[in-house]
């Protein structure tokens, strides 16, 4: 059978224990970088290229007609 002391200092090292391992507990730090943030972007621009040779190939088709295989 537990004596009173006993049973007080059991608690006394379940409750330093319990304090110990809550000063544990992790830490999230948040910082600005150092350099400034750098966005690489590969983009393809295409739509003004095919109008071009869009109205280049109608205007090429309204000059030779027969050609393109195209009756005026």
């Amino acid at each position: 059978m537990m004596t009173c002391r006993t049973l007080l200092s059991t608690v006394l090292c379940t409750a330093f224990c319990g304090v110990f391992l809550a000063g544990c507990t992790p830490t999230v730090k948040i910082e600005a970088p150092d350099k400034p943030i750098e966005i690489n972007m590969n983009i393809k621009i295409e739509q003004e290229v095919r109008v071009r040779v869009e109205k280049d190939l109608d205007a090429g088709i309204l000059e030779n007609p027969e050609l393109f295989g195209v009756t005026p």
